[in-house]
């Protein structure tokens, strides 16, 4: 089933005019860009929906433990969300990217904080109902991510200003991850963790109603609502992300950039605390996503002349290398020093990733692109994090940064062997159709 275009676009001489050149290095660029007009609204709507998004596992956990289950029953239910989450995305991305963000984005917005809610004040752990809700929440969350990446993909923007929107993508994934956890505790100094949880999906929840609403350059609608062609004869058909090979060579390194990430999310804590400083975790951690904020504004303080399809191989080497920075590591500070420096490519990695799959994938799929490529990462990071969670009494947290460092490295040999099928010009004449 097709939407035919939404009555609420603008007229085609409305499309959003050129921005002027932007000035005063990466911050510069992101003000240009994120006060255009069309952009700045849907831009800023995204930065609420997605609140949740980075916070909501570590809530739950809080909450059910205030409601007096354990850990167990804890780490169920958020297992079950996260569960909810991969099932569910895939499902919506293929609503979202047929029937535009209107009705979807409505949609989730309401049932995501309602199954929360329900969650947190009408269940009690060890109830039937809990679980249930644990699934349902997760399916209901709005894709937020996917939708506004994939917006990005289709504005009137240029090169430049596209790989701005990205690189600000991934600049604000770090700094959500650094401060939703503070924002969480600034909501449960003032009440319990229920009413902080249920406040935090309340606010996702308008964030994605509000981004439904926003109203976009006529192309960029067209683009998201047009049918989805099925001819008979088979011609124009788009390729599922699953079955292109441009897009499974993205994806593989995607996967093996985010191994790393999960071993090294068990290996931190456990190298602190086997150099007896268990209470210095968090700032170690710190200079972890601190040095990959850092990263996306220095590295990416002016645009790049060289293609994404060649720079991304040697942003992957460069995310290896400093993987490696690891394994020197003889202490605390030293470990604090080489995750901060180590870091600074990763912010740049994630960008590149984004802008190879706003131009790899079929335009008619790009909800779907992204969201596998968000479940690639996802996987990635589990893996990585239950491995490290199996290596860590045989070898050690100095062995297991050893194994993060060979992943990343065969990362970038396969970003490297299969460099030529990122190219966008590899991507086949059915990526072009509008």
């Amino acid at each position: 089933m097709t939407a035919s275009p939404r009555r609420d676009t603008e007229p085609a001489a409305a499309e959003t005019p050129p921005a002027p050149p932007a000035t005063g290095g990466v911050l510069g660029r992101f003000r240009t860009l994120l006060t255009r007009p069309r952009v700045a609204a849907a831009a800023w709507w995204s930065v609420v929906a997605r609140l949740p998004v980075y916070l909501m596992s570590l809530a739950m956990v809080l909450t059910i433990r205030e409601q007096g289950g354990s850990y167990p029953q804890a780490g169920l239910i958020a297992a079950l969300y996260t569960l909810g989450m991969a099932l569910g995305s895939p499902l919506i991305a293929r609503r979202l990217d047929r029937s535009g963000r209107r009705a979807v984005l409505i949609v989730t917005g309401v049932a995501y904080p309602a199954t929360l809610a329900a969650l947190v004040w009408a269940t009690r752990p060890g109830s039937w109902a809990q679980p249930v809700l644990a699934v349902a929440s997760g399916v209901a969350l709005p894709p937020t991510n996917a939708c506004m990446r994939s917006l990005w993909a289709r504005m009137p923007l240029s090169d430049d200003e596209r790989e701005s929107a990205y690189l600000w993508e991934a600049l604000l994934t770090e700094v959500l991850v650094i401060g939703a956890p503070l924002m969480l505790a600034v909501l449960m100094s003032s009440g319990s963790a229920g009413v902080a949880l249920t406040t935090v999906a309340v606010i996702g929840g308008a964030g994605a109603v509000g981004l439904a609403w926003v109203r976009l350059p006529a192309s960029t609608e067209a683009a998201s609502t047009g049918p989805e062609p099925a001819e008979a004869d088979g011609r124009g058909i788009p390729r599922h992300p699953l079955r292109d090979p441009s897009m499974l060579v993205l994806l593989g390194v995607m996967t093996a950039c985010a191994v790393p990430i999960g071993l090294m999310t068990l290996a931190i804590p456990a190298f602190v605390s086997a150099h007896g400083s268990p209470d210095g975790t968090g700032v170690v951690y710190a200079c972890w996503g601190v040095g990959s904020a850092v990263g996306a504004l220095w590295l990416g303080r002016a645009p790049s002349r060289v293609a994404m399809h060649v720079r991304f191989p040697r942003l992957v080497l460069a995310f290896a290398a400093g993987t490696g920075l690891t394994v020197l590591s003889t202490s605390p500070p030293t470990l604090a020093i080489a995750l901060a420096v180590g870091s600074l490519p990763i912010a740049m990695v994630s960008a590149g990733e984004m802008t190879l799959v706003g131009a790899l994938a079929d335009r008619r799929l790009l909800a779907r692109a992204f969201t596998w490529a968000s479940l690639a990462t996802v996987l990635g990071d589990a893996v990585g994090q239950q491995v490290g969670g199996l290596l860590i009494d045989p070898i050690g947290a100095r062995g297991v940064f050893t194994v993060a460092f060979g992943v990343a490295l065969a990362g970038a040999g396969l970003a490297f062997s299969g460099r030529r099928l990122l190219a966008p010009a590899a991507a086949g004449p059915a990526r072009c159709a509008t």
